[in-house]
């Protein structure tokens, strides 16, 4: 399920706070994020940035807390969200914030102050609206966009999955 909006309608906010509701079910969930701009979250210096200088493909970094994997596209194309996510762990959900183009179902986070247009009469994979105000004519489902239960039921539903315990 995807998060998809104009940049300042509140995509990272609804999801720090969906996150903790659906963990909170029970469920598993991790999340993609696509970045618009060249990124990296290497520094130069340390030697997992010397590898990938030096023309490695992919270096890993462990320790014990976490890795990370990074891949170098070295002119390849941009893989999409689902090439991504085959490199993924298995979870109940992976909730995908920007990747707006892609064929994924997608919830619309709309706030009246960006005074921007909506974005679902051009998209047919948005399957509803979160929205810090009414929307009157819209046919898909609206949701209060500080309604963080009422979205997190809508995404469960939608996506055909079972929580395992009440985040209550």
């Amino acid at each position: 399920m995807g998060l998809a909006g104009w940049s300042g309608s509140g995509k990272t906010t609804l999801m720090m706070r969906l996150l903790p509701e659906l963990i909170g079910r029970g469920l598993t969930v991790s999340t993609m994020k696509h970045a618009h701009h060249s990124f990296d979250i290497d520094q130069p210096g340390k030697d997992s940035y010397v590898h990938r200088s030096a023309g490695a493909k992919e270096v890993m970094v462990a320790s014990a807390h976490r890795w990370a994997l990074m891949h170098e596209i070295r002119g390849e194309p941009e893989p999409g969200a689902a090439d991504l996510m085959r490199h993924m762990t298995p979870v109940d959900l992976v909730l995908i914030e920007g990747f707006k183009r892609e064929p994924h179902p997608k919830l619309e986070v709309h706030r009246q102050a960006n005074g921007k247009p909506l974005i679902h009469p051009e998209d047919p994979h948005i399957v509803a609206v979160a929205s810090d105000t009414a929307l009157p004519g819209v046919t898909l489902p609206v949701l209060p966009l500080d309604d963080i239960k009422a979205i997190a039921d809508f995404v469960i539903r939608h996506c055909g999955l079972r929580a395992g315990r009440s985040a209550e």
